[in-house]
């Protein structure tokens, strides 16, 4: 990242947060070489990391109505969501408090009456239970060391399913380490009813889970992907084909 221009350069007790600014890109780093989150200025709600369109797949099973992001970083996928649904409602939570004021100093978050953002661990968080269940809970939980590995325990799983809607879908970033994960696989299976996932080849590994089974075909899936493929400014549809039920 020498090539760019240093924006902003704090620590806290978890480690450095930069922000780096080539004039057509803002990325948030936490270590090293890291990438948290990246955005083009001229389009912030186009998601640039793969594996954050691939979490947009829950889009194409329900219309959510209310979200909730467990992790925030540079708030992309909030972003992506706020641009794309109409409406909706979202709730971010960032367990650290100078990661939060540099989302909302650097990468231009939206702001209105249907968008809460929150500091709290989010494994807490999502354990004292959400105030309404969501449709979609997306969790994107990284810190310097990588991912946090409480998203990989039983209880944390159980209490995602807890506050879905019925309806709903979770969508949980792991690393592609855990692609032969059996035991998590059985953990999430214990509550989601259909459950999918795809490698996205930049070393995440995307679940997709829904508490009940969704039974459009491959070409109904494929024309809701082109449609808000065209909202969202990537193509969903690479991503779909992707996807796997497990």
């Amino acid at each position: 990242m020498s090539h760019q221009n240093l924006l902003h350069d704090s620590a806290d007790e978890l480690g450095p947060i930069r922000v780096f600014d080539d004039g057509q890109y803002r990325i948030l780093s936490f270590a090293e070489g890291d990438e948290q989150s990246r955005i083009r200025l001229s389009t912030p709600h186009i998601l640039q990391h793969e594996y954050t369109q691939a979490m947009m797949l829950p889009l194409l099973f329900c219309e959510p109505k209310r979200v909730c992001i467990l992790g925030l970083g540079g708030g992309t996928l909030l972003h992506a969501l706020h641009h794309t649904v109409p409406a909706i409602h979202i709730t971010a939570v960032e367990l650290r408090q100078e990661v939060m004021d540099a989302a909302e100093m650097y990468f231009k978050l939206p702001k209105g009456k249907r968008i809460t953002l929150d500091v709290a661990n989010a494994i807490d968080y999502i354990a004292a239970g959400l105030p309404k269940k969501v449709d979609i809970l997306m969790t994107d939980l990284y810190n310097t060391e990588g991912m946090d590995r409480s998203v990989l325990q039983a209880s944390f799983i159980e209490h995602c399913a807890n506050n879905i809607k019925e309806e709903g879908w979770l969508a949980l970033n792991c690393w592609v380490d855990h692609k032969n994960n059996q035991a998590l696989i059985d953990i999430i299976k214990q509550h989601f009813n259909d459950v999918r996932a795809l490698d996205t080849g930049s070393g995440n590994w995307v679940i997709i889970a829904g508490k009940r089974m969704n039974h459009d075909n491959a070409k109904e899936l494929k024309a809701s992907a082109q449609k808000l493929s065209d909202k969202m400014g990537f193509q969903l549809t690479k991503w779909l084909l992707r996807c796997k039920s497990l």
